[in-house]
């Protein structure tokens, strides 16, 4: 599991614990930010377990932070600044098997406001849109010396893909477009077979190409030797 995947872990089992959860709720209802004596108060939970929860939620990327005078006085007397908390900006995801419906979500509506804009079909603005983010995807991968698949699948590891080796081909154990791709089979597949096509083509020397290969509880595509028509 990649760091930023354990730290979304983390930030939601955080929220297990009742007391914390409770103040998340209430600080995230608020229209503005609130001071720890303000949730302390509103709880009736003792102010040194208010400020230690908080600032757990804090440290697990929940609330954000910022410090203000209340008393609208400024300079010497004025008091130090509250510590104020709130919601954070972010937005902390998990689901397991890991899906990317915000991948798919961006591709789809970038490919639409293009073709809108140039009058080209949206499908096949879909693929070229899906075809470079692909080859993005695998130059995420690096080039340090490392043999070519083991880069596509480092690649597939990270986009969710759980890629597994079997004999000279890899297949791909989990679809980060699931529940797209059970609804609108023929669209969701076709974009991303385009997607793992511009990763292969941005990792030269794997010898796999991508072809559609629906299997029962696998992703829709699969990766086998030969050449890419």
């Amino acid at each position: 599991m990649d760091a930023d995947r354990s730290a979304r872990v983390a930030a939601v089992a955080a929220l297990a614990e009742p007391t914390r959860r409770r103040l998340y709720d209430f600080v995230a209802r608020q229209p503005a930010p609130v001071s720890r004596d303000d949730a302390a108060a509103a709880l009736g939970v003792p102010r040194p377990t208010t400020a230690f929860h908080l600032d757990r939620l804090v440290a697990d990327g929940l609330l954000e932070v910022s410090f203000e005078r209340r008393t609208g006085r400024t300079g010497p007397g004025a008091g130090r600044p509250a510590k104020l908390y709130r919601r954070a900006a972010c937005a902390v995801e998990v689901s397991l098997p890991e899906r990317r419906y915000d991948l798919a979500g961006e591709l789809l509506a970038g490919a639409l406001e293009e073709a809108d804009a140039s009058g080209e079909p949206p499908r096949a603005v879909l693929g070229r849109r899906a075809r470079a983010r692909g080859r993005e995807l695998g130059a995420a991968a690096g080039s340090d010396g490392a043999p070519a698949r083991g880069r596509v699948v480092t690649a597939l590891e990270a986009a969710g893909f759980e890629p597994r080796v079997e004999d000279d081909a890899a297949g791909l154990a989990n679809c980060p477009f699931h529940a797209l791709a059970q609804e609108h089979t023929e669209l969701v597949c076709g974009m991303n077979l385009q997607l793992l096509e511009g990763l292969l083509e941005s990792v030269p020397g794997t010898g796999w190409t991508a072809r559609l290969a629906p299997r029962p509880g696998r992703c829709c595509v699969r990766l086998e030797p030969g050449t890419a028509p």
